[in-house]
């Protein structure tokens, strides 16, 4: 009589998906809940109100424009500082890498306030200002301009980029990078044509991640920028001037548009990331 081994019986895998599944969704939920809430609230008519005023029309054009400006710079700083941060342990790496994270868990007032000093701060005997040369002799006012739009985003969203460019250079095997140099390749060029094409959808996700921050970016525009309407009124400031004069009606369709704008950028950036592969030209040369 032979004798079978024994076969461990495989045990249902539904408990699991219940237990991550319910988890996820109540946070879901919770979103959904809170956009139904403020589509409850408001009406058509309230949006045809909201659009018709000139000063929300400049509000919805100074931030496209602030949060395309601030994106596109956070990532031309986030790809080079990120990249030496994950490739190279140098003197000083933990305290520059501490700095990267003080925008992030700074109060967003703080920032605000500190780049309002910066800029107005007297140096030395003469009382140099940073703000009065740049309007003086520069002709380049920053300070309750839109300019400090773009700084007060920047300087947050620029944070959260080169960490998302951090970790994606993290996720790339250097292998590659030290095969071109020993074919002859500088730093610079193995940067250039293997490390950085592979980094394409980490480059499109710390864009989304940093345009997404400048939209609902506050604190800082309101100390730095001011709420001036049709000079440096946002959408975020908008909400708060609209709530500021009792209009509440006006300042849920107002989030609302921050909403549907939101999404609306983030689906096609994502879009766009899906679309591009992660391998370089030459990666499969390098690879094989």
């Amino acid at each position: 009589m032979s004798s079978r081994p024994l076969v461990p019986r495989r045990r249902s895998d539904v408990p699991f998906f219940l237990w991550m599944g319910g988890i996820s969704s109540c946070f879901l939920l919770l979103v959904v809940l809170l956009i139904a809430a403020d589509v409850a609230f408001t009406s058509v008519a309230d949006f045809r109100e909201v659009l018709s005023k000139p000063e929300i029309r400049a509000s919805i054009r100074l931030t496209l424009l602030s949060c395309s400006v601030s994106a596109i710079l956070s990532l031309l700083v986030a790809i080079p500082l990120g990249y030496l941060l994950s490739r190279f342990r140098f003197r000083g790496h933990f305290l520059i890498d501490t700095l990267v994270d003080i925008p992030i868990v700074l109060p967003p007032l703080v920032l605000g306030l500190s780049l309002l000093i910066l800029f107005h701060l007297p140096i030395g005997r003469s009382g140099w200002e940073l703000e009065a040369w740049l309007s003086n002799d520069v002709g380049f006012p920053v300070t309750y301009r839109w300019p400090a739009v773009v700084l007060a985003q920047f300087i947050v969203a620029c944070a959260f980029a080169v960490r998302t460019m951090g970790v994606t250079f993290d996720q790339i095997n250097p292998r590659a990078e030290d095969v071109a140099r020993t074919l002859g390749c500088t730093r610079m060029q193995a940067f250039l044509h293997v490390a950085l094409p592979q980094s394409g959808r980490g480059m499109i996700a710390a864009l989304t991640i940093a345009w997404a921050r400048s939209l609902g970016e506050f604190g800082p525009i309101l100390v730095f920028a001011g709420a001036t309407r049709m000079r440096t009124e946002v959408l975020s400031t908008s909400v708060f001037l609209e709530m500021s004069v009792g209009d509440l009606n006006s300042a849920v369709a107002v989030s609302l548009l921050m909403v549907a704008i939101a999404m609306a950028v983030l689906f096609a950036l994502r879009a766009l990331g899906t679309g591009r592969g992660q391998r370089g030209p030459l990666n499969g040369d390098l690879h094989r």
